[in-house]
């Protein structure tokens, strides 16, 4: 339970925490949306954990929703979503994390640039991976609980700083039209980027130990300590730090960690944070292909992919997924990648929490070892919420919202070119 609890929380405490609070300034800028942005988020993930802990202990196959939606729904459906999960789904948000970690550890080599660091260390991790499970999981679990010490440690210096910010934590005049306007919408899509990982563990249900208990459990814990961590940090960042020296920065733990413990100790603080994305980077090189391999298994196109080793470990996934990374090293931006993705996992996360109800009614009497807490009112406003950030997501980022869809779409097409060639072979 505890190795896949770390796998949810070092995928869901990553770059969006330590970077998307500059932006959401831009548009936001007195404190109770903000950190209600961080709850709703929070309320988002519960939600989708309760609904997929039912789903994932009924149908306990590991590809996260490839295998639930093609179960479910329909195969094309999965088809669409395990091929955005096993290319930009889990890439891209490694190579996003790989980007911050070069751009903080650029601060102390300034003559290197950061991609060059984000390449070498998606390299690195890959290495790790391939080589062995349990070197993997284990780097794993020390890195996660490395991360929580670190972050504890920072809130704590935080609170108790000479001179904090006069902030209130009640709303005051103009909050409710900011929290009804497309702004906070919008930017509950970098929140929900942020927490994107809650759900990790169903990508290898097939290799949890006693899954009935601990994909739901670990699914729960985790989220539940993700939310609180993120309440604190990021009331700690505007506690210690002037709202206008965070706006629009991307830095923004380095800015404050500066405030907290001067110029070197925010400078100590950037490579400490460097290190916390280890985690992240890790747990996202190490899930991606184990979705590709397990579509392998159903699509003879793909079986290359489900090669493995003598360790079990899909190599041609992981050399894929490696590939990939680079590329979107090289060539993408870091907005760009990040609200495109988020766009693609928010709408095949929503599929998936729909199809709850789709099962309940398709197969009644089918076992189900454990129940979503609060059916129907807890996938119904994990749906809701996340209607509300796609509709003004198309608003305010229609081009990228548009790139985000044809990329699920494309994902759908390419199944049917699949089957069309099948059948005419």
């Amino acid at each position: 339970m505890w190795t896949s609890a770390s796998f949810i929380v070092a995928s869901m405490i990553g770059t969006g925490v330590f970077t998307s609070l500059g932006y959401q300034l831009l548009e936001i800028n007195t404190i109770f949306p903000l950190l209600l942005l961080w709850l709703i988020g929070g309320i988002i993930a519960f939600c989708g954990a309760l609904t997929y802990g039912e789903l994932a202990t009924t149908y306990p196959r590991s590809g996260g929703e490839y295998s639930l939606l093609s179960t479910i729904l329909h195969p094309s459906l999965g088809f669409g979503a395990g091929l955005v999960s096993a290319t930009i789904g889990f890439a891209a948000p490694g190579v996003l994390a790989a980007i911050a970690l070069g751009s903080y550890l650029s601060i102390f080599f300034q003559n290197i640039e950061p991609s060059l660091f984000a390449i070498l260390i998606i390299s690195l991790i890959h290495i790790i991976h391939v080589k062995s499970i349990k070197l993997g999981t284990s780097f794993q679990n020390i890195s996660t609980l490395i991360k929580i010490i670190f972050i504890l440690v920072f809130i704590a210096f935080g609170l108790n700083i000479e001179n904090p910010q006069s902030l209130t934590l009640l709303p005051v005049e103009g909050d409710m039209d900011v929290i009804f306007g497309a702004p906070f919408a919008v930017s509950l899509v970098w929140v929900s980027y942020a927490y994107t990982g809650w759900n990790t563990v169903i990508y290898v249900a097939g290799e949890v130990k006693n899954p009935i208990q601990n994909i739901t459990k670990s699914m729960l814990v985790s989220t539940s300590i993700v939310m609180i961590l993120y309440l604190l940090l990021n009331f700690t960042f505007l506690f210690t730090t002037p709202l206008m020296t965070l706006q629009g920065e991307v830095e923004v733990a380095l800015i404050s960690g500066i405030e907290i413990f001067g110029v070197n100790g925010g400078k100590v603080i950037s490579l400490s944070i460097s290190l916390l994305l280890l985690s992240t980077i890790s747990s996202y090189i190490y899930i991606g292909p184990r979705v590709l391999a397990i579509m392998g298994e159903d699509y003879k196109e793909l079986n290359f992919f489900n090669k493995k080793n003598i360790k079990g470990i899909p190599v041609n996934a992981f050399a894929l997924q490696f590939f990939l990374s680079i590329i979107f090293i090289l060539t993408s931006s870091f907005e760009q990648v990040l609200i495109y993705t988020s766009i693609c996992l928010i709408i095949i996360s929503s599929l998936t929490v729909f199809s709850l109800f789709f099962s309940r009614f398709k197969e009644k009497n089918l076992s189900r070892p454990y129940k979503a807490f609060g059916y129907p009112l807890t996938p119904l406003i994990y749906l809701m919420l996340n209607f509300w950030i796609l509709f003004y997501s198309f608003i305010h980022s229609r081009f990228e919202s548009f790139i985000g869809v044809c990329i699920f779409l494309f994902s759908i097409i390419i199944y049917f070119f699949f089957k069309k060639v099948e059948h005419n072979g």
